[in-house]
């Protein structure tokens, strides 16, 4: 495939490692936004995180100076509701391990969410990130899959990058999920391709018109790759330049820069390829 970045009409950004870090917002997101909305680029923002709703996530981000709506904000709580919707999954009594934006997002579009299974069958088990995790919920889950409940992750990141470090991520606790209850899940976000052909299909593009911009190879990167986008590895959040140079050709990212202030280069066609990538 002959890559041209001056094709790309839209640009999808990872938010944890690349917009922010953390509480603190990282240096230029806030004018590449405006650049990029300056010139027409449709610009999405999509993030593996399912703790907060797609609204919380439009305030958060105006707090950091960058202008977005509901329907330009993708996260793992989202998709997970795009797949019970559909694939004709209602009604559901779905037992939820995770913080308010997942289960905010189902009961909109009338999941039951329950925290423990109580005298009714669990018809599935979504585990997302949950700061609050307990041996308590972590048996409610298990019995629940061993009952028969379907298993749904939200993602499998194993880390959470904040200022200066990294925490466990929702990853960790669908693990242990899986590990109780022996059974892996189906997983929703990134690397799914499915969730980048979906962004493609909202934004009217094909896929090598779009760009993917995320921090971490083994969900940013990789999905982008599956689903066939151009893609973009910043530095600023979990891997490195080492980790993708050391990759096959077919998963290392097309570009790689160290902050998101360099994506304009990437798209006037100043920023050099990736000679590693294919």
């Amino acid at each position: 495939m002959i890559i041209d970045a001056q094709q790309i009409k839209a640009v999808i950004f990872d938010l944890d490692g690349v917009i922010y870090r953390g509480q603190t917002p990282l240096p230029g997101a806030d004018d590449v936004t405006r650049w990029l909305q300056a010139r027409d680029f449709q610009t999405y923002y999509f993030t593996n995180n399912s703790t907060k709703t797609r609204e919380s996530y439009v305030e958060l981000l105006a707090g950091y100076g960058v202008s977005t709506d509901v329907d330009h904000i993708v996260t793992s709580a989202s998709l997970t509701v795009r797949y019970f919707t559909d694939n004709d999954l209602l009604p559901a009594r779905v037992l939820v391990v995770g913080e308010a934006g997942l289960p905010a997002e189902l009961r909109e579009v009338g999941v039951q969410v329950v925290r423990r299974r109580g005298g009714k069958p669990v018809d599935y088990v979504v585990v997302g990130m949950d700061r609050k995790f307990t041996y308590a919920k972590l048996h409610e889950a298990q019995q629940a899959i061993l009952a028969g409940a379907t298993f749904i992750a939200t993602n499998r990141d194993a880390t959470y990058p904040i200022e200066g470090n990294v925490i466990p991520g929702g990853g960790s606790i669908v693990a242990a999920v899986a590990t109780a209850a022996e059974k892996e899940p189906i997983l929703i976000g990134k690397p799914s391709p499915e969730a980048g052909r979906l962004i493609t299909h909202m934004a009217g593009v094909e896929a090598h018109e779009a760009l993917m911009v995320g921090d971490r190879l083994e969900t940013d990167i990789e999905m982008g790759r599956r689903a066939g986008l151009l893609t973009c590895l910043v530095l600023t959040g979990i891997s490195t330049r080492q980790e993708a140079e050391a990759l096959p050709p077919k998963s290392q990212p097309h570009w790689i820069v160290d902050t998101i202030q360099q994506v304009p280069d990437i798209l006037e066609g100043r920023a050099a390829l990736n000679e590693g990538a294919r």
